[in-house]
């Protein structure tokens, strides 16, 4: 069984899948409290499958780009999970998983971006080919400067209208389509490592000089 969750937008998903079957899949109520509600929602899936840890074989986690604090959350998670349990992880970009779901569920049917809110009055976004292939290297930008007449998948378009008119579903990532694409190798498997693209608001301070 796959264990897949998200922690790149403001809201969890979780889903456990067999396959390219969901099993069970939940998310959270609650926006931006990744750290204490990650661990209840995987023993939610595993419960709602009637699972336990140890049938988990993989582990997928969406890596970003998203902010730090969530991502690392998931990331750690994910790595410590795969050791304990001795079982691979696999990093996708989060902006790939709404790729291939946009696809899936026909809301897309030709090129089309993906913009997910980055704070700051900023975007992640990148674009993407009819077949959901990844055009670009996901960057952060301010709406206005990637203003597009494309169809444009995720929360940033819904934020920015004016730069985005043409908003189209879905809006966040799900861990259910996060295993669907790690299932059928739909997206590039990348190492669980963070797609930040900006350095964290908290940052150490340079150490004073000795006078």
């Amino acid at each position: 069984m796959l264990l897949s969750f998200d922690t790149a937008s403001p809201l969890v998903t979780v889903a456990l899948a067999e396959g390219t079957e969901v099993l069970a899949e939940r998310v959270t109520e609650m926006a931006m409290k990744h750290g204490e509600q990650l661990a209840p929602l995987i023993a939610g899936v595993l419960e709602d499958a009637g699972a336990v840890r140890q049938d988990v074989s993989a582990i997928a986690v969406g890596v970003g780009p998203g902010p730090f604090t969530g991502l690392r959350v998931g990331l750690v998670t994910a790595r410590t999970l795969g050791f304990v349990l001795d079982v691979p992880v696999y990093g996708v970009c989060s902006l790939d998983i709404l790729a291939v779901q946009a696809l899936d569920v026909g809301a897309v049917d030709g090129p089309f971006m993906v913009a997910t809110d980055a704070r700051r009055k900023e975007v992640y976004w990148a674009t993407y080919d009819e077949f959901a292939l990844r055009i670009d290297e996901p960057a952060v930008n301010r709406p206005v400067d990637v203003a597009s007449d494309l169809p444009v998948v995720g929360e940033g378009a819904r934020l920015y209208p004016d730069s985005f008119p043409h908003a189209v579903g879905p809006v966040r990532p799900s861990a259910g389509w996060l295993a669907r694409v790690v299932a059928e190798e739909r997206a590039e498997l990348l190492d669980p490592e963070p797609l930040y693209l900006r350095r964290p608001d908290a940052v150490a301070s340079p150490p004073k000089a000795v006078s």
